[in-house]
């Protein structure tokens, strides 16, 4: 069902925006097309336009889920119900990544997507043992430096927008596997640059952490878990200006209390929330509630301390999930849309303040992926939008009240594109 594209301009009134970085009460905000036409006090309504009241609610640029694995346009589907505009993929097979991409890009019914295609690891390295079991098809593999150039060619030319680099030696997951060299790793980064594509780093050690700093990494996948960082590897990465993605939600996820019970339960989320996906979270709940899965020697609570202390050194901090399909082939309940709002939950619990989370969740993803398009509300962005009732910068649950969605400038009919309704 491709969601079809409203003619007439829309100008909401009174609204609180926050821009992507801060909040400004009682503006007008004019959508003309899949653009944003105008912000300001009092703006003339064009003939035709379509007029809501913005009063006692908040407007935001659509969310970026920066860390996702997507294999289906039903999870895109997903996403954009929860108001997640743009997920950027880390990983997948080449053909569906840009079949998913393509969909995307049509229709305005599905999140936005960028992609990374295959990641890069040593041969037997992380993820290899998913291929062992069925769940990855056989992939390319980097044996040395000398391969890195050829490697990251053949992954611009099967259209990746970035590049993920694999650095697990297995530790964290109980499970030792063979790992690229530093050498591999600044080759691999070289050549990504040499052709303009962002690196992110598969990181969930702080031995791992501070390698990919010192090659070069744009940023890390995840937030170091496997202890308390010492300061020299909050310094280091402030210093680099690398990126983070802490994936709280996922972390949380391998552990006796994911973030997604509570969400499943908020009578604002749950509506809009698969079915099946619910059916398997209550199952886990009520049938294996001792239950840990995946990382045996990760602890979120490192990975959020590492994270606040790196952000606030001036690390840019990315709100991510690793959203896969949920609770089927990874063994915890993580999954797209949904599982974004727990992320910024915990974020805050972190110690971010509602507002550093939102930008966490908007302009600085763009930013650091160079979408200069979208992320921000202002004259020329995309119209990617979400109205909420209240202030999410006050209580970042506010988030979850959703009473408007665009995407690309078309209002989103959330209701008709509930999991529950028949969908083509």
């Amino acid at each position: 069902m491709t969601t079809s594209r409203t003619a007439s301009p829309t100008l909401i009134r009174q609204v609180a925006v926050f821009d992507g970085t801060r909040l400004h009460p009682a503006q007008d905000v004019l959508i003309d097309g899949p653009t944003i036409a105008a912000v300001g006090p009092r703006l003339d309504a064009p003939a035709g336009a379509t007029v809501l009241d913005g009063t006692g609610r908040t407007l935001l640029p659509g969310l970026i889920d920066s860390h996702t694995h997507t294999t289906d346009t039903a999870q895109l589907r997903q996403a954009l119900l929860f108001g997640v505009t743009t997920e950027l993929d880390m990983g997948g097979a080449p053909e569906t990544a840009r079949r998913l991409r393509a969909a995307a890009d049509e229709r305005d019914d599905l999140a936005d997507l960028r992609v990374a295609t295959t990641g890069a690891t040593a041969p037997g390295g992380h993820p290899c043992q998913l291929v062992e079991i069925g769940m990855l098809e056989p992939f390319p593999t980097v044996a040395g430096a000398d391969d890195a150039d050829a490697f990251v060619a053949a992954r611009a030319a099967e259209g990746a927008d970035h590049l993920k680099i694999f650095i697990e030696d297995g530790t964290a997951i109980g499970k030792p596997m063979p790992l690229m060299s530093p050498q591999t790793v600044t080759a691999l980064v070289r050549a990504a640059h040499e052709r303009g594509l962002r690196t992110v780093a598969h990181t969930l050690t702080r031995t791992a952490a501070l390698q990919a700093i010192a090659c070069g990494i744009d940023g890390l996948a995840h937030s170091p878990a496997d202890g308390p960082s010492d300061q020299a590897l909050i310094e280091e990465a402030a210093e680099k200006g690398v990126f983070v993605m802490p994936t709280l939600t996922a972390l949380t996820g391998m552990t006796r209390t994911p973030a997604e019970y509570a969400l499943a339960d908020d009578p604002r989320l749950r509506p809009y929330a698969d079915p099946r996906w619910l059916a398997d979270l209550d199952k886990i709940r009520t049938t294996e509630p001792g239950r840990r899965v995946g990382p045996v020697g990760v602890d979120p609570r490192h990975a959020a301390d590492a994270a606040v202390r790196m952000f606030r050194l001036g690390v840019p901090l990315l709100a991510g999930t690793d959203g896969t399909d949920g609770t089927g082939g990874t063994g915890h309940p993580t999954t797209h849309g949904i599982s974004y709002h727990g992320e910024l939950t915990l974020l805050v619990a972190a110690g971010l303040t509602p507002a550093q989370a939102l930008t966490a969740a908007t302009a600085a993803p763009a930013a650091a992926f160079g979408l200069t398009d979208r992320g921000r509300i202002a004259p020329g962005l995309r119209a990617d939008l979400l109205l909420v009732d209240g202030d999410p910068t006050r209580d970042i649950t506010a988030l979850r009240d959703i009473t408007a969605l665009w995407r690309r400038g078309t209002h989103v009919d959330r209701s008709a594109l509930r999991p529950s309704q028949p969908q083509e």
